[in-house]
């Protein structure tokens, strides 16, 4: 993106000569950038300069400026001319000028603290209220000048809960093609071309227009026949979409809120869970080196997930996807439960869903933390050894603000069940058990600008801060072999209904 002390490029945007302005980049179905307006809004109605230029089509860019209730002019860059000089990375994308036409400030994505900033650089008051009830940050979608293609809106609105979509469109390859997919769709690794014929077989006579979700961040359309296409690149079977249907389901579900999964800077990556019969009759693994390359079914479903988020949703890792380290997890990340040999219910049925349903649960996890603990001989001694991995989910010193997803190995829960403890003995343990010490925040203030919001216990006789906001944030599985006292912790995302929330959907889809 263009940055500051660089000379602005030369279009006609109605602004008047000799004052700063506000240049901002728009999408009329980008969620991030309706959030901005109010704030926009405000300032224009301060008395700033704000000029809008909208990356979609005068018949959006109206309806949207009307929706929005827009006090300053947008305009609409018909051919993308104007975002490829400026070159933004996402939408919404800020840039301040100053009088004489040089840049003083870009930024990207929606930020309180920068808009104040800017706010205040153009002689304004606070136009971002900490306490509003919006969040003090949120990623944006991909610009549409770095889509595959210019993939301007259509002159009418596009209705997302439409039952039928576009289908997919069919490409003569010259070259090699397992190099061309690899190329153009792969994650890199090899993909297997996604021929008429194979998408025909995956879909197996499903209507291939049907839309199963829209896939943040750019609200690609996902009609079956590109998610077939998508299971036909990852190595699925065709009996996979009777999972892999409700799977796209729940990644497009905005409790999950994928948008800022897939946006963040952090390493999530959305893992599957896989519960009930559907885990025998497609060939899960459930049992040893669950989280490895064990079995086909595992394997594939992630990574068809994964290539869908890319491909469909846009978040390629050199564009929208941001994450500073990344996760191996995005090329695949699915377990199943081991349900026949875990001394407690499954998952769903925890949740609700019936012994004999099968489901798919999504969560927005870190890299699994492995726990060795051979010598406990008690639940107490091993659950004491979990707490303190699940103590450093997202960080040490912060709190309240992630989920856990716990992963007993077989031998864990054999020693905890034979003390007597149920599932929800084992999550009260946990939250009531994992802490901070307060102790850890003396030194010179470092991590305790949010303490204020900490809730104080008592643990093992030491002062901490409780790491957990309820038990409910925290998730107990069981999964692995049968030899080896070992179990794992996955962190979350951001929790809450800002951040990302688990999601659980039925097998098969209801299409």
């Amino acid at each position: 993106m263009i940055e500051a002390g660089n000379k602005v490029p030369q279009f006609r945007l109605n602004p008047i000569d000799g004052e700063s302005y506000l240049l901002v980049f728009l999408e009329t179905d980008c969620p991030t950038c309706r959030l901005s307006m109010s704030y926009l809004n405000r300032l224009a109605k301060q008395g700033a300069q704000v000029v809008g230029v909208s990356q979609d089509s005068e018949t959006l860019t109206r309806e949207f400026a009307k929706q929005t209730s827009a006090v300053f002019p947008i305009e609409v860059d018909s051919d993308l001319r104007i975002s490829r000089a400026y070159d933004p990375v996402a939408v919404p994308a800020f840039v301040l000028v100053s009088s004489d036409g040089y840049v003083k400030r870009a930024h990207i994505g929606f930020d309180k603290d920068e808009l104040n900033t800017i706010a205040s650089e153009m002689g304004r008051g606070t136009i971002a209220d900490a306490h509003d009830g919006a969040p003090p940050r949120k990623p944006g979608c991909s610009s549409r000048h770095l889509e595959p293609s210019d993939t301007m809106a259509s002159a009418e609105p596009l209705n997302i809960y439409a039952a039928l979509g576009s289908r997919a469109s069919r490409v003569e390859v010259s070259e090699d093609p397992y190099e061309y997919c690899m190329r153009e769709f792969g994650d890199p690794l090899p993909v297997v071309p996604p021929t008429v014929d194979r998408v025909e077989r995956m879909m197996g006579g499903l209507d291939p227009r049907q839309v199963i979700g829209m896939v943040p961040p750019c609200y690609g359309e996902a009609t079956i026949e590109k998610i077939a296409a998508n299971a036909v690149m990852a190595g699925c079977e065709p009996g996979m979409m009777e999972v892999l249907l409700p799977v796209v389901r729940a990644a497009c579900d905005e409790r999950l809120n994928l948008h800022g999964v897939q946006a963040t800077t952090h390493f999530a990556a959305p893992l599957i869970v896989v519960n009930g019969p559907i885990r025998r009759k497609l060939g899960f693994a459930c049992g040893q080196n669950v989280f490895s390359n064990v079995a086909r079914a595992n394997s594939t479903l992630g990574r068809a997930l994964q290539l869908i988020l890319r491909n469909l949703g846009g978040a390629e890792p050199n564009g929208i996807d941001m994450s500073t380290l990344g996760n191996p997890a995005k090329f695949s990340y699915c377990i199943a439960e081991n349900e026949e040999q875990s001394p407690w219910e499954p998952l769903h049925v925890e949740l609700g869903f019936g012994v004999h349903q099968s489901t798919v649960t999504l969560f927005a996890a870190e890299a699994p933390h492995g726990v060795s603990e051979h010598r406990a001989r008690s639940a107490k001694g091993v659950l004491k050894a979990i707490s303190h991995a699940m103590a450093t989910v997202w960080s040490y010193r912060a709190c309240m603000g992630t989920e856990a997803l716990v992963v007993l190995g077989l031998e864990h829960a054999r020693t905890i069940h034979g003390d007597g403890f149920r599932k929800e003995d084992v999550r009260e343990f946990l939250f009531n058990k994992t802490g901070i010490p307060v102790r850890a925040y003396d030194d010179d203030g470092d991590g305790t600008n949010q303490t204020h919001l900490y809730q104080e216990i008592i643990i093992d006789g030491e002062r901490c801060y409780q790491k957990f906001r309820s038990p409910e944030n925290i998730s107990i599985v069981v999964a692995g072999g049968g030899a080896g006292k070992f179990s794992a912790v996955i962190g979350s995302w951001a929790a809450g209904p800002r951040g990302s929330q688990r999601v659980t959907y039925p097998c098969p889809s209801l299409l």
